[in-house]
């Protein structure tokens, strides 16, 4: 059976990660796309989006996103204007994925994530290495989640949210959607939409400055 061609988008630290989940047994990497015309690479064919189109029969993995660009993620992965049937999830070999977990499309799941009974991860959603979602937990549609989280069970993340690595996320609760919790924070209670979460215990900065403000 001929191996399915695979585009990688962009040409970023997650893309690099996503080259060591991937089946090559399955998929045959073409490149990278990137929309910075000054990225170079001595390893990888770097192309415009318009190969996306030229070859509708590429596959594709989409790994935006930063602690800075998080909340356009949908935007920027929708913006490539492709068919959902082409994009891929990758799940590292390494990576436990317990019993009646679900998976969306076009994720990535690191080396040593731990995903236990019954979690579920939305579309379009990167976890870096060694996180640990637990049972019962739902992660939303384009989140991202640095590496050494541990969520607990039954807790829901909304979509579009950044969990920085070395978070710890106490069990039963809900974070907001657009929310970024900070490198290394301990969440203990529910946190609302778009809040910026830091410390131990963490608290919403963007509640105290409206504070100030009012």
């Amino acid at each position: 059976m001929a191996k399915k061609k695979l585009i990688i988008f962009p040409f970023n630290g997650n893309g690099l990660e996503a080259l060591d989940c991937i089946s090559f047994d399955s998929y045959d990497l073409v490149g990278f796309v990137d929309d910075n015309p000054l990225k170079k690479s001595e390893d990888y064919e770097i192309y415009t989006r318009e190969i996306l189109h030229t070859f509708k029969e590429f596959y594709v993995l989409a790994v935006p996103g930063s602690p800075t660009s998080f909340r356009k993620r949908k935007e920027i992965i929708s913006s490539l204007g492709i068919a959902s049937s082409r994009f891929i999830t990758a799940t590292h070999p390494n990576a436990s994925i317990g019993r009646n977990v679900k998976i969306g499309t076009n994720c990535l799941i690191m080396a040593g994530v731990v995903l236990t009974s019954n979690a579920r991860i939305g579309n379009h959603v990167c976890i870096l290495p060694n996180s640990v979602i637990h049972h019962e937990s739902v992660v939303g549609d384009y989140t991202l989640i640095g590496s050494n989280v541990a969520v607990a069970g039954g807790t829901i993340i909304g979509s579009n949210c950044y969990i920085g690595s070395g978070t710890n996320i106490i069990n039963g609760i809900s974070i907001g959607d657009a929310s970024l919790i900070g490198l290394g924070s301990n969440i203990l209670t529910n946190v609302p939409d778009d809040a910026k979460m830091v410390g131990n215990p963490a608290r919403n900065l963007n509640a105290q400055v409206n504070k100030v403000v009012l």
